[in-house]
């Protein structure tokens, strides 16, 4: 009994340490987003241009979308959401181009997008 009671002791304390930690860890906050119109503002005045080779453009390219989709309205950054991975993809690829199915769900994202930004 007396070799199983600082087992247990230091079993409690772990658990208590634990629950204390996750009690004063402070929530995540979010960064507001635009709205939809001042979204698609923001998209048409968007001037980025990317650099390097190919595989460099297609990873500065999937940052980028990435960067935006988590400033402008959800329905407009669920679709730039997708290209950000779609050209992480691209730019994981060898020769960092894409192909022609990329290309098309690229397109079918910026349809998307059209669709709130007229």
């Amino acid at each position: 009994m007396k070799k199983l009671l600082p087992a247990v002791v230091l079993l409690a304390g772990l658990l208590l340490t634990g629950c204390a930690g996750s009690a004063t860890t402070p929530a995540p906050t979010t960064t507001p987003r635009m709205s939809v119109p001042d979204s698609c503002k923001f998209l048409n005045t968007d001037t980025f241009a990317p650099i390097g080779s190919p595989q460099e453009k297609a990873a500065g390219i999937s940052k980028h979308y990435q960067e935006v989709a988590d400033k402008v309205a959800p329905e407009v950054g669920e679709p730039i959401q997708k290209m950000a991975d779609i050209m992480k993809q691209v730019a994981d690829s060898p020769q960092g181009t894409q192909t022609a199915e990329q290309t098309a769900q690229l397109r079918d994202q910026i349809n998307k997008i059209g669709e709130y930004c007229k």
